[in-house]
């Protein structure tokens, strides 16, 4: 616990694989937000997200990226989120301070806000810049388990998933302990694209934990910095209760079809149907076990995705996993595509 530029400092150099940046966003809001029903909206309030000026806010943030770039590896990557009101400030320093872009993402939320004031278009992404530490850095990407996670369809550089909610979303006194919680389904994508069993994953703002609480259940080890009490006590608890998934599970695939509307890596990550899971078909004569990317492993050691898999096992040229494949609920056994339609109806609400 402790000021995230200070305790950089006290870390040796090149000695993190990858790090996963949520900086403050300097929302530079001006008075209190309420709904047309005259409700308050929780928006970010905070000392923490408050700077003087744009100046100050760029001292900071370069800062905290020069003491990133030196305890990172040299082979190392560097994930920043943030929205409109700094991440253009955020990626000119991420240049100027010898960093090499490898992508930008936009996180596409299945669910915003709206614009209550009706004067600007709903903010509905928010962006991440990924980075290597220099030009010549060999970083870790790994493609194939994107590829299998995203139904063996090349994995782009436009993510959809929900704002954090639900059971997820932590609060106490039916208050959010934290106003800007993100997704664990964000965090398991990048760790799994990004990061190997074994990593070190350094988050300097690591606010309730849900970095910190990703990487053990994917069997990363992992450093997080955070300054206020509250937060760092939310985030030992929640990541206490973290299971991390067992070997098997965690083994991704390494070897490499049109894409439904949810892939099933998305029922993956966001623990709809955890890694290491089973799933039979409707007669119960195949199992096969869900993997952190959402391959499945066969009985016989075979692998592939739900439907390669179903289509080998069945001596078949072709599979709808959807259909074939099927998972226990408390009424029996019924498919995997009752869950998609599940994730479907709760994307769009």
């Amino acid at each position: 616990m402790g000021d995230c530029i200070a305790m950089m400092r006290a870390l040796p150099a090149k000695s993190v694989d990858m790090i996963f940046a949520d900086p403050p966003y300097n929302l530079q809001l001006g008075g209190e937000l309420f709904r047309p029903d005259g409700s308050h909206v929780d928006a970010v309030t905070d000392d923490w997200d408050k700077f003087d000026t744009f100046a100050a806010y760029d001292a900071f943030t370069r800062a905290w990226l020069k003491e990133a770039h030196r305890i990172l590896k040299d082979n190392g990557t560097i994930w920043v989120i943030g929205s409109y009101h700094n991440i253009f400030r955020v990626g000119a320093a991420v240049q100027d301070l010898g960093y090499w872009i490898l992508n930008d993402i936009i996180w596409r939320k299945a669910n915003p806000m709206p614009n209550f004031r009706g004067t600007r278009f709903t903010n509905a992404h928010e962006t991440l810049i990924w980075a290597s530490k220099g030009e010549k850095s060999k970083y870790t990407f790994n493609y194939r388990s994107m590829k299998t996670l995203n139904d063996e369809l090349q994995m782009r550089s436009d993510w959809e998933f929900p704002i954090c909610g639900g059971q997820e979303r932590l609060k106490r006194n039916g208050q959010k302990v934290h106003p800007t919680q993100k997704p664990e389904a964000l965090l398991y994508r990048i760790l799994l694209a990004c990061t190997k069993p074994g990593d070190v994953v350094l988050d300097p703002f690591f606010g309730t934990g849900t970095t910190g609480a990703v990487a053990k259940r994917l069997g990363r080890h992992w450093i997080g910095i955070e300054r206020e009490p509250g937060y760092c006590s939310a985030a030992i608890e929640r990541i206490t209760d973290a299971l991390p998934l067992d070997e098997s599970a965690i083994s991704t695939m390494q070897s490499p079809r049109q894409q439904p509307k949810v892939a099933f890596g998305v029922l993956v990550e966001n623990a709809m149907l955890p890694a290491g899971s089973v799933l039979t078909d409707a007669k119960r004569r195949f199992r096969a076990t869900v993997r952190a990317d959402g391959s499945l492993a066969g009985e016989c050691g075979t692998i592939g995705s739900i439907h390669k898999l179903g289509a080998t096992l069945q001596n078949a040229p072709a599979c709808n996993g959807w259909t074939f494949w099927h998972y226990e609920a408390e009424d029996g056994l019924k498919p995997i595509d009752a869950l998609r339609q599940n994730y479907l109806l709760a994307t769009q609400i």
